[in-house]
């Protein structure tokens, strides 16, 4: 399948690179239709991967990369339904995000994630799962989950921990408090810095320096480098489960629903 268009997302390939497409208003928040359409990609791989060298997943939304799970939907569920009703849905969710995005955290081809804005929650955690971080220097990533009494969910954390040191992590999950892309090529989260606007063309660029290299060598490389914390990962999702039916979380989820403001996801 070289080209599709879903409810919240597209990709296409040419020229050996995959382009996946995130577009969903206002700020690509990812909930059961993004979800579906993650999944459709993820079934879509090894076709891709016989096909293509590199995967530039990037966003068409003004608002940023993503602003993370849809929160929304998420206290909608919990207002239909008893607790644990509602934990059973979650636990759920958890399992099929984590399939798909550990399936793009192996894929075999290089994963390169074009950021700008936005880059908070889930949306930090999807752009995680690539190889390669290339910010735009108005892009801003956030782990803002402890305001709402959770931990990241979409395996954020084992990745983050995988990537770079531990100070850096524990500030930003334990804080709340967003950083700039300068801020991340200095600690490692990002490999290169493109001016405003600029981020989608260098990674397009440095996904064709890729298809220069043997392919069988590249994958092997990058399994090499970067194994997949896959205990931490489960554990992640029992720790977040164990969390959710806590009173904090339903206090949280309301204050962000009846947030007037035009962004309640920005720190």
């Amino acid at each position: 399948m070289n080209d599709y268009m879903g409810k919240s997302l597209s990709w296409r390939v040419a020229d050996g690179i995959v382009e996946l497409a995130l577009d969903r208003a206002p700020a690509n928040e990812i909930g059961l239709a993004m979800l579906d359409d993650l999944e459709r990609f993820a079934g879509a791989l090894p076709e891709l991967e016989s096909k293509a060298s590199a995967l530039i997943l990037y966003s068409k939304q003004s608002a940023g990369f993503s602003a993370g799970a849809d929160l929304r939907e998420l206290y909608t569920l919990v207002q239909q339904t008893d607790t644990a009703s509602a934990a059973k849905g979650v636990r759920e969710f958890l399992e099929r995000i984590h399939a798909v995005l550990n399936r793009l955290d192996m894929a075999s081809l290089t994963t390169i994630a074009a950021v700008h804005g936005v880059c908070f929650g889930g949306g930090f955690e999807l752009a995680l799962t690539c190889d390669l971080i290339i910010a735009d220097k108005m892009a801003r990533f956030c782990f803002p989950e402890l305001r709402l009494g959770l931990i990241p969910g979409f395996g954020g954390i084992p990745r983050l921990k995988r990537d770079i040191g531990n100070g850096v992590v524990r500030d930003l999950l334990l804080t709340g408090r967003s950083i700039n892309a300068t801020k991340a090529l200095a600690v490692g989260l990002a490999s290169q810095v493109a001016a405003e606007g600029e981020a989608l063309r260098v990674a397009r660029a440095t996904a064709e320096q890729v298809t220069k290299f043997d392919r069988p060598t590249a994958v092997v490389a990058k399994h090499f480098i970067k194994p997949l914390p896959a205990e931490e990962l489960r554990r992640e999702i029992d720790i977040f489960c164990k969390l959710f039916v806590q009173p904090a979380v339903m206090q949280g989820l309301r204050r962000f629903v009846e947030d007037t403001g035009a962004h309640p996801y920005l720190p």
